[in-house]
């Protein structure tokens, strides 16, 4: 089962203080980048993947779609999409996504925003978002960018096979990443720019658009601490087409 660190309480409070949880959408500085990734919503049946405080949801609806299906881990998070959220064709559902299942051909864009990262069995869960959409269906999502999931937790890890250490930290070794953020022992599945890209074609995905996010001159200027995010990308965002 994925990690529910959203339903502990000291992460839960923390988390709803950042500036996306009281903004929503207009908070997230890599908004306006994932949001030109994004297809006419007009009609589109929609399934949004860590839906959280559903910002997403609602805003498509705004843009025209037909149906949202909002899916979340969270009962926490759920609870205050639920409560803030009063149309009819947005349903909320929790799902964990190491397990999820979702009926064939019956969505037209499938949205993740900054929750992937969290999911162990990643090549089976592409497998089934590919088989949720129809042909010419679209993947856009992000995920914190795999230079800043790889340096998180100190010590060495040993290869089984011949006894080789390496430390941890290091980008090419994947797997899961222990962190303190908002609470401690917060678990980040790390791999890297390649297997993303490895794991979406292998699912039958064509992809359409790979970004290292950082922030616009205009964004900095805008607001100047956000000048930092150019020592590093701190997101990936991607598009694919089924």
């Amino acid at each position: 089962m994925t990690q529910n660190i959203y339903d502990n309480p000291e992460f839960f409070e923390g988390y709803s203080r950042l500036g996306r949880s009281v903004q929503g959408l207009e908070g997230a500085a890599e908004w306006p980048a994932l949001r030109a990734l994004l297809p006419d919503m007009h009609s589109a049946r929609v399934v949004d993947l860590g839906c959280g405080f559903g910002w997403f949801c609602r805003w498509s609806r705004d843009q025209g779609a037909a149906q949202v299906l909002g899916l979340d881990v969270s009962e926490r998070m759920l609870a205050r999409a639920c409560a803030e959220t009063s149309d009819p064709e947005i349903t909320f559902r929790q799902a964990d996504m190491e397990t999820l299942e979702l009926p064939a051909a019956s969505f037209d864009l499938a949205y993740s925003s900054l929750a992937l990262h969290y999911v162990d069995r990643l090549d089976r869960l592409l497998t089934v978002v590919h088989g949720t959409l129809v042909p010419g269906g679209r993947f856009v999502f992000s995920v914190e960018h795999p230079i800043y999931t790889a340096p998180r937790q100190p010590g060495w890890v040993t290869d089984d096979k011949g006894g080789s250490t390496w430390p941890i930290d290091a980008y090419l070794v994947e797997g899961p990443r222990r962190t303190d953020w908002l609470t401690k022992g917060v678990i980040k599945q790390h791999r890297t720019l390649a297997t993303y890209l490895r794991l979406l074609t292998a699912a039958g995905f064509t992809v359409q658009h790979v970004e290292e996010w950082g922030p616009t001159d205009e964004q900095i200027a805008a607001r100047p601490e956000l000048a930092i995010e150019r020592q590093r990308p701190a997101f990936l965002l991607m598009a694919a087409l089924r």
